[in-house]
């Protein structure tokens, strides 16, 4: 394997990209203040960590560190600054930001990157719904720092400054494909996967026999909501089944379902929210099923973080969120490529 050329470098493409690199930093900056005045407190964690994250479908990075014996000891780029995040909260502190850089494999496109910034924060003793406001501000907020009229994304424009529409997974999956997904989970998040085969038959949409739940879910959610969703405005999808919330807890309206939401602009998914999972025994349920679930499917797993675990015993009542700040600057300024927006991209591998 190789490492290609990125010419990102070279004078007359960096002029191309300058106007986007310097919105970007505008927005960064209009942010910081954004938080600042609202008394939040903006933390910088760091990037090693024993773990890269527990959910199945996401891949790191790993690295080891050798200590002053020459012992070898196992380290991972985290996938997000969650963990070290939410220890902070079981600290003591109220309201937090984190401008992050963080790393994922297996992932590169026009709004993918080995190597990007999450924004992220959290909210203690304040719900989910907080956040919706949150994100309702921060869109305006980029678009006005970067004289935008419109987010747009590959010819789809959307008015950031209308408050975002909000539709539950369950009404979406009704609407846009005429499946009762929530028909086929019940309130122990336990799922019905020939159930839910079923209802897919009965739309036309195809299917692998050997396909779980948890595909079929992935399947209708790729190709028939998110291309939905944000149109014209901004669309907040809220209220996943528990076996989609790794991290979140439970609905207080419906225990089939848990406090999670995505922000969607243009079909670009921009945010993952949740109301915070803090039941140390049921989150470690959670990551030993997702890990299994990602022996299952790429034959390899993660190491649970134990140190988070234990602050989860600590950790009070919060919300928090992870927004995709390079994205977000994407559709603020005009760029068709992640790359555009990102000062030092990394470079591409291939034969």
């Amino acid at each position: 394997m190789k490492t290609s050329v990125s010419p990102w470098w070279t004078p007359d493409l960096h002029a191309d990209r300058r106007p986007f690199l310097l919105g970007r930093n505008a927005i960064q900056r209009a942010f910081r203040r954004h938080f600042d005045d609202r008394d939040f407190i903006e933390v910088d964690t760091a990037t090693l960590q024993v773990s890269p994250g527990n959910e199945a479908h996401l891949h790191g990075f790993r690295t080891e560190a050798i200590d002053h014996a020459g012992r070898a000891h196992p380290f991972y780029l985290h996938t997000s600054p969650e963990f070290a995040c939410k220890k902070l909260l079981a600290a003591g502190e109220r309201r937090i930001s984190c401008f992050a850089h963080v790393y994922r494999n297996r992932e590169r496109g026009p709004l993918h990157h080995p190597e990007f910034t999450m924004l992220e924060w959290y909210r203690a003793g304040e719900t989910y719904e907080a956040l919706m406001a949150d994100c309702a501000e921060l869109l305006a907020l980029a678009a006005e720092t970067a004289g935008a009229r419109r987010l747009v994304w590959r010819g789809h424009e959307v008015d950031p400054y209308v408050e975002p529409e909000r539709i539950s997974v369950q009404e979406a999956f009704q609407r846009f494909a005429g499946i009762d997904l929530l028909s086929t989970t019940n309130a122990r998040g336990e799922t019905d996967r020939d159930a839910l085969s079923a209802a897919l038959k009965i739309v036309g949409i195809r299917h692998a026999e050997d396909d779980t739940w948890a595909d079929m879910y992935s399947r209708v959610l790729v190709e028939r909501i998110e291309p939905r969703l944000g149109f014209g405005r901004a669309a907040i999808l809220y209220g996943y089944p528990v076996s989609e919330a790794a991290l979140a807890r439970h609905s207080s309206t419906d225990p089939r379902v848990a406090e999670r939401f995505e922000l969607y602009a243009a079909g670009v998914e921009l945010a993952n929210a949740f109301g915070e999972l803090t039941d140390p025994v049921e989150q470690r349920r959670r990551f030993e099923a997702e890990m299994a679930e990602k022996q299952r499917v790429y034959g390899e797993t993660y190491p649970l973080d134990e140190d988070f675990l234990a602050a989860l015993h600590q950790m009070p009542e919060a919300s928090g969120i992870a927004l995709g700040f390079d994205r977000l600057v994407m559709l603020a300024t005009g760029a068709s490529r992640i790359e555009q927006v990102i000062w030092a991209p990394v470079a591409e591998t291939g034969d």
